[in-house]
């Protein structure tokens, strides 16, 4: 687990000045920025180097890629029953206009471009839910005329009126199924039934008492007629030994791909890619199992995959897998910092802050590297994170290692396309602010790599102990939050200066306060994303809460100003802060490698959950003032396959759509 989020590079709105780690793009005259949405920005992502890959390892991009864009529907179906249907109803209006009023156009295409950024009707940050800004009967309207127009729509009135009937309530009620993800829902709301996500149905965490899931990462759970649960498994099926189960069409498609691409793979990623072929095939968790040790195995290969049933962010319980793909290839010039943590793994382990019994005598297998990410879908993207450790299964993460990616592309696309004015507006005196944009670049990527490769790498757990089963719907923000703090510790560590990350004593203490400052200040400027409600359900802005609120109350680490009436979260005291990590960061650890629910779930309600209304109130006026976005969304690039006469691919070409809805529009099908 898992992944750093965008959410820290919007915390940190990144300049690049001059960062000796930071490649410059090919092309400074790059369009980064395209478009604005409320609280969204609309980027495109470039790739450096695609050109100067082997035709081999292109057409294997290529066949992934398409692999990846099988199965984005998958994970819009798994966020919401009804979004699949809600799209093709929007999707064929604004494809067939003629006659339709600009306004009723104009809120649905406002409506659709946060819809295929958060992959569904619910902010992938925030996990509320967005409305649709026409009235009920302009967009009834507008789909009688689409349908004249000749849209894909029901010809019958009546049919029409009993599909608009059903998305009517998601699209304008604001009371209606509001967060796709509830963790801390209220005193005696179940957070099963409180999730509108599709990865239950009719199905409480009562129900659960007693049953024992047999693919509790890969199926929808759903209770039938006579009481009794039912897992719905997503595989293609394999002949007649195994039945198709849920979603057989779209992982047909993604196996289909998968198989064009095995031959241009290396040997050791066509092994992996077998595997997880038959993975996809018979839905079996030992064969999911067997696929993340081949994966593991392959840290050699130039290009690489993810592909699959992942993260368990958006299930309340943190148990489900959101389908995702993320294709890539090596970045050799940003390779050095990542690999020397990887090099070095073992020495971070053995000076972690917590208890000896708790960290790893040998740590194994850890790949590190900095990629060019060429496509990602599904729970990676539009939102895509910037730094990914994986396989989550804790078995194999302690028997063979684990993979960790940098995503550079990602980072330096944040960078072009950002502004400095809201790190301005909360750094409370220039000093800070200029210790913020001086090391705002290379701190960042130190965190990152830190967080991904010695933060969730690092660890032993305890003997028959699965911690995400123990510790449940905290898990997720508890192992986000860890990692955190790992990379928090050692941001100050002269093994940075040994390794050469850093030149000398007095760059090392400055560019650590200026990291404690950055974090300090997260916790204010994240409460922006969250314009309603009291809690905080996203849990990577849960798990920095927790770590600043912990140190706010026990230690004297931060202290916090008021100044014209702005509220300020200021560094008190570095050498407190960075103990505070210490203490935190060993329990933390014991917490996890113990499986000890009930202290996560103390720690969680303590310090991470709830939120200061009056506060975020604050914040959300003076952001309005800014006018800044809250998160990005990515366009991503397109790769054509040129042929010969016979078929044959002689190459794959890139080019950058800049333009969401035609992406959106020809990867759903309804523009070709």
């Amino acid at each position: 687990m898992r992944r750093v989020f965008a959410l820290l590079l919007a915390a940190a709105t990144l300049v690049n000045p001059n960062a000796i780690w930071a490649q410059e793009s090919a092309d400074d005259s790059r369009k980064y920025l395209l478009d604005r949405v409320d609280d969204v920005a609309i980027v495109q992502l470039y790739v450096d180097g695609f050109d100067q890959l082997t035709l081999k390892e292109k057409t294997l991009i290529y066949h992934l890629s398409q692999a990846a864009i099988a199965g984005r529907d998958i994970y819009i179906d798994q966020r919401y029953r009804y979004s699949l249907r809600i799209r093709s109803v929007l999707e064929q209006i604004l494809t067939h206009p003629d006659g339709i009023d600009d306004e009723t156009i104009a809120a649905i295409r406002k409506y659709m471009k946060l819809f295929w950024v958060n992959n569904g009707p619910h902010s992938s940050l925030t996990a509320q839910k967005n409305l649709l800004e026409c009235s009920d009967q302009a967009l009834r309207d507008a789909a009688r005329q689409a349908a004249k127009n000749g849209a894909n729509l029901p010809a019958d009135d009546d049919e029409l009126t009993k599909r608009l009937d059903e998305i009517g309530p998601v699209l304008f009620d604001p009371n209606f199924e509001t967060h796709v993800t509830q963790k801390s829902p209220g005193e005696g709301i179940d957070i099963l039934t409180a999730s509108a996500n599709n990865l239950y149905d009719n199905v409480t965490t009562a129900d659960l008492d007693g049953f024992k899931e047999r693919y509790p990462l890969n199926s929808q759970l759903v209770k039938g007629d006579d009481g009794q649960l039912i897992e719905r498994v997503y595989r293609s099926g394999l002949d007649s030994l195994v039945p198709a189960g849920m979603y057989a069409e779209p992982i047909t498609n993604i196996i289909k791909h998968l198989e064009s691409a095995i031959p241009f793979a290396t040997p050791e990623m066509a092994r992996a890619l077998g595997a997880l072929v038959h993975y996809y095939r018979t839905g079996e968790a030992a064969d999911f199992y067997g696929y993340n040790i081949a994966w593991v195995a392959d840290k050699d290969s130039p290009v690489d995959t993810i592909n699959g049933f992942i993260e368990v962010y958006m299930d309340a319980r943190g148990m489900k897998g959101s389908w995702e793909s993320a294709v890539y290839f090596n970045d050799p010039i940003k390779m050095d910092m990542i690999q020397k943590f990887a090099d070095n793994a073992q020495w971070f382990e053995d000076h972690m802050p917590y208890d000896k019994q708790f960290r790893k005598e040998s740590v194994k297998g850890i790949s590190a590297k900095a990629i060019q990410v060429v496509m990602e879908t599904g729970d990676s993207g539009p939102v895509t994170p910037i730094g990914i450790n994986l396989p989550n299964d804790a078995a194999v993460r302690q028997r063979y290692g684990s993979k960790s990616v940098s995503l550079s592309n990602v980072m330096e696309a944040y960078e072009k396309a950002s502004t400095r004015t809201a790190r301005a507006e909360f750094c409370f005196d220039d000093a800070e602010f200029e210790r913020a944009d001086k090391w705002k670049s290379i701190a960042l990527a130190l965190e990152v790599n830190m967080h991904e490769v010695i933060g969730h790498a690092s660890g032993q757990v305890n003997a028959g102990i699965d911690p995400a089963a123990s510790i449940k719907e905290y898990y997720s923000a508890l192992e986000e939050g860890r990692a955190d703090l790992v990379a928090l510790y050692f941001i100050g560590n002269p093994k940075l200066i040994e390794l050469g990350l850093v030149d000398n004593e007095d760059d090392l203490r400055e560019m650590q306060l200026a990291a404690y400052e950055a974090y300090t200040r997260n916790v204010m400027t994240q409460l922006r994303r969250i314009k309603s409600g009291t809690t905080i359900e996203e849990d990577h802005m849960r798990n920095r809460q927790m770590i600043v609120s912990w140190l706010a109350v026990n230690t004297g680490a931060i202290k916090v100003d008021v100044r014209d009436g702005k509220t300020f979260f200021r560094v008190a005291d570095v050498a407190a802060w960075h103990q505070g990590v210490a203490d935190l960061l060993a329990e933390v650890q014991r917490i996890k490698s113990e499986g000890d629910r009930p202290s996560a779930e103390r720690l969680m309600k303590d310090f991470a959950i709830n939120i200061n209304v009056e506060l975020r109130d604050e914040v959300l006026r003076r952001y309005a003032d800014l006018d800044q976005p809250a998160y990005t969304g990515f366009v991503q690039p397109e790769l054509h396959a040129v042929t010969d006469d016979d078929g044959n691919i002689t190459d794959i070409t890139i080019s950058y759509p800049q333009d969401l809805e035609t992406q959106m529009l020809k990867w759903s099908g309804a523009k070709q």
